[in-house]
């Protein structure tokens, strides 16, 4: 993933758990001392809001340490690699369509922006300008060939790009 990626990850994962956790934890404690928690609905809500909590801080927590940081800008790109934005030409139809291959969790399909995993990143990958090759669909098989590659950072052409508000659960 890019750093600005990763960093979105370290940022959700701080705040979930300084300033979400204790606030619910918070929550629950003031439920509970109003009495009987059999029947206490803001006790209950807030008990599971602690486990989505939880669930989410085990996850994030998961995906800071697996994750790979690659910064894009570093390379050359001369050759499609991880945050290579690049031109295509489908071959068949003449159309010209752009993708920046990027981590799974900053990918947005329909923004252009795929995951590196994904079979179109993985074909394309290595390949140069003016290099053709195919790409097998379940319903017919694409070919393209490459126009241009460049650098764009990732995060320039995210649409979607969480902030504070989303990190919250409601």
């Amino acid at each position: 993933m890019s750093i600005e990626g990763y960093d979105l990850l370290v940022e959700e994962f701080k705040f979930l758990l300084e300033v979400e956790k204790p606030k619910t934890a918070e929550e629950k404690l003031v439920a509970a001392a109003q009495g009987d928690r059999s029947e206490n609905a803001d006790y209950h809500a807030a008990k599971e809001k602690l486990r989505f909590i939880d669930r989410r801080l085990f996850y994030l927590n998961k995906m800071i340490q697996n994750s790979q940081i690659i910064d894009p800008s570093s390379y050359k790109h001369k050759k499609v690699s991880f945050g290579s934005s690049i031109k295509l030409l489908d071959i068949d139809t003449d159309e010209e369509k752009t993708y920046t291959i990027c981590g799974v969790l900053e990918s947005e399909p329909e923004h252009g922006l795929i995951s590196v995993h994904s079979p179109l990143a993985k074909a394309m990958i290595g390949k140069k300008v003016e290099d053709e090759f195919k790409i097998k669909l379940p319903l017919e098989t694409k070919e393209y060939e490459i126009i241009e590659i460049n650098y764009i950072n990732i995060f320039s052409l995210k649409k979607n790009i969480r902030t504070q508000k989303e990190f919250a659960f409601h």
